[in-house]
Parts: structure tokens; C-alpha cells; sequence
């Protein structure tokens, strides 16, 4: 698909000729600041720049962090609290870091919910979305192997737990699993690869953000709409987008200043409310806590893992149909994965020809279930596992994977979507009349 039509980076002078002729860099960051985006944009669009603060705070305070830890188990523990007590700063750059994950997972469900709305993940878009959920399995992994670090209570159980999931797997788990730990259980050598590769991850992730921004600067921002921007004249393209700079960067900017003063408050009076006292206490491998619960963004899918036990019916099917190879283990951790692959395939999954949910009045209604029951299973996965939070936790879980394998193939079918504006100038301008764009400023969507 052809690219928008705007003005591209000219240089003038003889210096900018020199340099765009061996290194266009200059041209690069003028095409990508100055990019069509569509004008009318709410405040639901403002998450990739608090995302990309976060990837930046956690490279730059985990690179200062790592600079004074020591993986090793008899250390590692030590190390945090001199970290947290002797070196200059130091209590406030772990906070910065252990909080801003926690910000960094609110960045991106809210970025990813937007998107399963919006329809962001539909044609030109698929791969855009693709290297959205690889971005969010590196985040991921990456979270999970920093939560060891600490080598607390939780940091280690946590592990023991996580890893023996690849031990279920047949025929490959047992050693798969010892490749993973290095040995036949959680220590040194864990710590260690775990330390590797949390220091690594961050660098492809940033890579794949590269990527990412890359595809949608090639087929262009989806918007509220879902309406695409007119490609074929510069003046009706101009009629529908505006630069992205100064525009949506001031926008972005304000909503970033906004969070940073509620993350900020969070950092400054309450920076271990996220946290399980369990991981302030050094690992004990003889000592397992009587509750072992992951960091709050791991829990919707950590409910989902746990909801499959040998007497749900659908895992004894399985297992008798496999001749009890696949065991109520290894279904919870089939579960666990599919529910993210599931979501990764919403472009294929959503038969509809609209786009946007904001002109599919049933849609809304299952939409808003869903995030309703992505909250319920992040409660249930913190409590324990006996009646009825068992129970809720299995219904919740049957609805997530309903959603995306039955109700939107369906809706797409079945569902009479409302009339939508032929153009995104149309929706702009019924959101903000002539008079008001006179004063020469374009505002965006309160909506």
C-alpha cells in the first residue's frame, strides 16, 4: 500500500546535502516527526510515548543497577540491600525500575485493549500487531526473569514454579527444563542466565520497537474511526491528517506529564505497595510460603494456568484422548500460552468488515465483558485455588478463549454495525465545528 502523500526532508544547505547523501538521518527524523497522522486521535492514542519512556527508564536504571549487583545466590540478596542502603541513589533507582515494570504493564494492556477496540490489528495492520505480542512475550520474559533477581522468598519460589511449567511438557519438558536452570534445580547457574538475560532482552526489545513504529509509519495510524486517510492527493490527505509534530507530540507530552505525577507520587510514597513482603525476606529453599503469587501482570494468565486442574471435564477429555499424555499440567500451561495466541490472532479471528468498535453496538457489550473479565481473572490469580475462586477462575478463563474463538467470528456475521463517516475529516468536523477550528488550532477528540 502506498505510503500517505506529504512533504518529505529537502536539505538546503550545502552541509545537509553532504550529510543526506551518505547518512540520511536528518531526513529519517523529519519524515517520522513530521508523519500524516490522523487528526482526529483521542487520548486512548497517547500510550506509545509513555511505553517509550518506560523502555528507556528501565534500560537506563537497570544498566546503573546491574553496575552494583552480583549474581550469585549467596550474594545476590546482599547486593540489592547495599544497593538500597550504601550506594548514592540507589533506593530511589531500584524503585524507579521495580515501578516503572509495573508502569510499563499498564502502558501496555491499555495499549493493547485500545487496540482490539479500535481494530487496530486489521488489514494493512496484521504484522504491525504480530510484532505488537512479540514485544509484549519479550516484556514477558523479561519482567519475570528481573523478579528473580532479588533472589526473596517470592523470587525464588516464583521460579521453581515457572520453570517446572516447561517440565510438563512431553517428551522435551524434563530437558528443557534443566537447559533453562542450568542444573537440576533453581540456583546459581539460574541466577546467573536469568541475569543475562535480563540485561539482553531489553536491547531486542527496543530493537522490535524500532520495527514496530517502522510498520505503522508504513501503512499509517489507524484511528477512532477506522476510516483510512485519503492517499490519493496531498490537499485531501491534508484534509484528514495533520504532522505529527508539534500537534500530537504536545499531546503526548501533556499525558505523559499527567502520569509522571501519579507515577511519581507512587515512586515517592508508596514504592513497595506493588511488592509481596515475602521477596523482602532472602530465599530459602527449605522455607516455601504458604501463598506463592506472581507480580500483579502475570496474574490474568496465572488464573488461567491454574483453572485447568485434572477435574475440569475439558482436561479429561484431553488427556483420555491422548492416551494421558497431555495431563492437567501441561493443559493449564497450553492454556496459559493459547490465551495470548489467541489474541495475537484477532486479525484472522474478527470476521467483521467494520473496523472500529465504537459503530458495533454489540460488539461494546462483549468488549466491555471482556476487559471486565481480564480484572476478574487478575483478582482470582491472587487468591488461592479453593472453592469458588476455582470456579471463577474456569468461567472467566472459558470466556476469554470464547471471546476471540467464538463471539467475534460470530459478531462478525450476525452484528448490523451503524452508519460510519465516509471520511476522517467528516468525524472531525463533527466533533469541532468550523468556529472552532478558526482560532487556527486543532485540537483532538475529547472522546
Amino acid at each position: 500500500m502506498a505510503g500517505i502523500p506529504h512533504d518529505h526532508y529537502e536539505p538546503k544547505t550545502g552541509g545537509e546535502k553532504w550529510l543526506h547523501s551518505r547518512l540520511p538521518i536528518v531526513g529519517l527524523m523529519y519524515d517520522t516527526l513530521m508523519i500524516p497522522t490522523p487528526k482526529n486521535l483521542n487520548w486512548m492514542w497517547i500510550w506509545g510515548i509513555v511505553l517509550t519512556f518506560c523502555l528507556v527508564l528501565q534500560i537506563v536504571t537497570g544498566i546503573v543497577l546491574a553496575m552494583h549487583y552480583t549474581p550469585h545466590v549467596d550474594q545476590a540478596f546482599a547486593s540489592v540491600e547495599h544497593i538500597m542502603r550504601n550506594v548514592n541513589g540507589g533506593y530511589m533507582l531500584r524503585y524507579l525500575h521495580a515501578n516503572g515494570a509495573s508502569l510499563f504493564f499498564v502502558a501496555v494492556y491499555a495499549h493493547i485493549f485500545r487496540g482490539l477496540y479500535y481494530g487496530s490489528y486489521k488489514a494493512p495492520r496484521e504484522i504491525t500487531w504480530i510484532i505488537g505480542m512479540i514485544i509484549y512475550l519479550a516484556m514477558m520474559a523479561t519482567a519475570f526473569m528481573g523478579y528473580v533477581l532479588p533472589w526473596g522468598q517470592m523470587s525464588f519460589w516464583g521460579a521453581t514454579v515457572i520453570t517446572g511449567l516447561f517440565g510438563a511438557i512431553p517428551g522435551v519438558g524434563d530437558m528443557l527444563q534443566t537447559w533453562l536452570l542450568g542444573g537440576p534445580a533453581v540456583d546459581n547457574a539460574t541466577l546467573n542466565r536469568f541475569f543475562s538475560l535480563h540485561y539482553l532482552l531489553p536491547f531486542v526489545i527496543a530493537g522490535l520497537v524500532a520495527v514496530h513504529i517502522w510498520a505503522f509509519h508504513t501503512t499509517g495510524n489507524n484511528n477512532p474511526t477506522g476510516v483510512e486517510v485519503r492517499r490519493t492527493s496531498k490537499e485531501d490527505a491534508a484534509k484528514d491528517t495533520v504532522p505529527f509534530w508539534p500537534y500530537f507530540v504536545m499531546k503526548d507530552l501533556f499525558a505523559l506529564g499527567v502520569i509522571m505525577i501519579v507515577f511519581w507520587a507512587i515512586v515517592g510514597f508508596m514504592p513497595n505497595y506493588l511488592g509481596h513482603p515475602d521477596n523482602y525476606i532472602e530465599a530459602n529453599p527449605l522455607a516455601t510460603p504458604a501463598h506463592i503469587v506472581p507480580e500483579w501482570y502475570f496474574l490474568p494468565f496465572y488464573a488461567i494456568l491454574r483453572a485447568f486442574t485434572a477435574d475440569v471435564w475439558a482436561v479429561q477429555l484431553v488427556s483420555f484422548v491422548t492416551g494421558g499424555i497431555v495431563d492437567a499440567k501441561f493443559f493449564g500451561v497450553a492454556a496459559m500460552f493459547g490465551a495470548i495466541i489467541v489474541m495475537a490472532l484477532a486479525p484472522w479471528l474478527d470476521t467483521s468488515s467494520v473496523r472500529s468498535g465504537r459503530y458495533r453496538p454489540m460488539f461494546k457489550w462483549w468488549f466491555a465483558l471482556l476487559v471486565v473479565d481480564f480484572f476478574v481473572l487478575m483478582w482470582v490469580g491472587a487468591r488461592d485455588t479453593e472453592f469458588p475462586h476455582d470456579w471463577i477462575s474456569l468461567i472467566a478463563s472459558a470466556y476469554w478463549f470464547a471471546y476471540f474463538l467464538i463471539i467475534l467470528p460470530l459478531l462478525g456475521v450476525i452484528e448490523k454495525p451503524l452508519p460510519r463517516p465516509a471520511t476522517i475529516e467528516e468525524d472531525f468536523d463533527s466533533h469541532y465545528p468550523a468556529k472552532d477550528k478558526s482560532a487556527g488550532t486543532v485540537p483532538a477528540p475529547a472522546e
